[in-house]
C-alpha cells in the first residue's frame, strides 16, 4: 500500500514523498535529516506507536503535521491522534485519491479534525477514564484477560488465584461496567484500552 501511495503522491505536481520507514526510530531519523512538511503514520509501528512517533518528530519538527492513516478504527486510536497533534484520522480503507486530498488539505493548514470531535471524543475519553478509576488493578488484569480469550480456570491460574475469586471479580465487572458476556467484555476492554 506505502508503495502505490507513494507513486500517487509523487504524479502530483504540488507534492513529493521525501522517505518512507517502518518504525520509530526510523521515524525520527527520517524527520531529522529530511525535514517533512506533511507525515502520514500508522497507529501501530514494530517499536512503538504511531502517537509514539509523532510526539518525537514534534520535538524535531514541530512545524510538520501529521495525518493518521490506520486500520485502526477505536475511539482510543483517534484520542491519541488528536493529543499527538494531528490534524487528519483516515482509515487504510479509504480511497488513495482522498489521502492525497487530505494531504493537500493539511500541507496547506486545513484541520481535517473538526472541534465538534474533538469535543466527543475529550466527553468520551472522561468517561472511560472514570470507568477505569472504578476498577480496581485486578479487575482490570481479569477484564483483559477475559477480553483475550482465557476462560475462567485459566485466569485464576495466570493471576495464582482461586477460580472462585475470579468470579467475583467477574461480577463487579459486571455491575460496574455492565458487561454480561466475554463479547461485551471484549468491546469493553477495548474502549477502556486494555486490549488492541
Amino acid at each position: 500500500m506505502a508503495e502505490g501511495l507513494a507513486a500517487l503522491i509523487n504524479d502530483q505536481s504540488d507534492m513529493k514523498v521525501v522517505g518512507s520507514v517502518a518504525t520509530v526510530a526510523e521515524t525520527v531519523r527520517a524527520a531529522n535529516d529530511l525535514d517533512p512538511d506533511v507525515v502520514l503514520l500508522d497507529f501501530r509501528l514494530p517499536d512503538g506507536s504511531g502517537p509514539d512517533a509523532a510526539a518525537a518528530i514534534r520535538g524535531i519538527r514541530p512545524g510538520a503535521k501529521m495525518i493518521f492513516l490506520t486500520r485502526e478504527d477505536t475511539d482510543v486510536a483517534r484520542f491519541a491522534a488528536v493529543q499527538s497533534g494531528a490534524s487528519a484520522f483516515l482509515h487504510k480503507s479509504r480511497a488513495a485519491a482522498e489521502v492525497v486530498a487530505a494531504i493537500r488539505d493539511v500541507g496547506r493548514g486545513k484541520m481535517l479534525i473538526t472541534p465538534r470531535t474533538i469535543a466527543t471524543l475529550i466527553s468520551k475519553r472522561r468517561s472511560i477514564e472514570a470507568q477505569l478509576e472504578r476498577l480496581t488493578p485486578r479487575e482490570k488484569e481479569v477484564l483483559r484477560l477475559m477480553a483475550e480469550g482465557f476462560p475462567s480456570r485459566s485466569i485464576a491460574a495466570e493471576l495464582g488465584i482461586s477460580y472462585t475469586t475470579v468470579r467475583t471479580h467477574i461480577r463487579g465487572l459486571g455491575s460496574k461496567l455492565a458487561v454480561h458476556s466475554k463479547l461485551e467484555a471484549i468491546v469493553k476492554a477495548r474502549e477502556l484500552g486494555l486490549i488492541s
